[in-house]
């Protein structure tokens, strides 16, 4: 697992969109894993600086969405279609958007439905990430298999308050990628900014490897990096030793 370590949340917010845009001007048919939230609010927002004022080109992109809440229409305001509508697909029109139907009559028929859907695209080849505070990715909460695949959840007390304390009134039930089905992207891409995430990430990164932190899960992962700032970096025993290795680098490897 990789760890930088940013001096802000716009930096960490700016390097993301830059790995992004790296992947989609050598790649134009990439498949990218996106995420909602606050966190990637940023990020969208500079790859729509980029394809309005360099031409970063989209519009051969497939995109598939982490989760989705059951039982909203695609249009209600807390729907995750709609707020990838707003702060991202209105303004770069990719090729094929994917995001788990929540309407679905058929909600099983529908999880297994976008596992092979992501399968027919050739997979996922970045994920962006954010984390929870009690260390969810995605909304697989705490004692999530860290095998599991696409399917529905029920959210926790916790993370329905912190919900409803933006402003959110949505369902108890969601659609969302198993932790396996991240697993299986070829790059993941982890933000965390502000001290509320800081004991999520140094359970994450330096805490042992278990289901009740679903993000630890990222361990595994063969090309997985976390993007935080100073103050989400707080907890982190080896933060001398991870900005150590991001300053010496070698040039082939640098991404800023």
């Amino acid at each position: 697992m990789e760890v930088v370590i940013l001096p802000s949340p716009d930096e960490v917010c700016g390097r993301a969109a830059r790995i992004v845009a790296r992947l989609v001007r050598e790649k134009s048919r990439a498949v990218l894993g996106l995420c909602t939230g606050e966190t990637p609010k940023p990020v969208y927002a500079e790859l729509i600086r980029l394809h309005r004022d360099e031409g970063l080109d989209f519009s051969q992109v497939t995109t598939f969405n982490l989760d989705e809440y059951v039982g909203l229409d695609a249009q209600h305001p807390a729907s995750y279609r709609r707020y990838m509508a707003e702060h991202f697909f209105d303004h770069v029109r990719v090729a094929r958007a994917h995001v788990p139907d929540g309407g679905a009559n058929d909600i099983a028929a529908a999880c297994r439905d976008y596992e092979e859907a992501i399968v027919r695209a050739g997979g996922i080849d970045l994920q962006l990430l954010g984390i929870g505070a009690d260390g969810h990715i995605a909304f697989n909460e705490p004692s999530s298999s860290l095998g599991s695949r696409t399917r529905v959840k029920t959210l926790t007390e916790r993370t329905l308050a912190l919900l409803q304390a933006r402003g959110e009134s949505v369902p108890q039930h969601v659609i969302t990628m198993g932790i396996g089905t991240i697993l299986d992207a070829r790059r993941c891409v982890l933000l965390a900014f502000g001290e509320s995430k800081a004991s999520a990430i140094a359970r994450m990164v330096e805490g042992p490897l278990t289901a009740m932190v679903p993000a630890s899960a990222l361990q595994l992962h063969p090309r997985a990096t976390v993007l935080v700032d100073e103050t989400a970096a707080s907890k982190l025993e080896l933060a001398d030793y991870y900005r150590e290795v991001e300053r010496n680098k070698p040039s082939w490897q640098r991404e800023d």
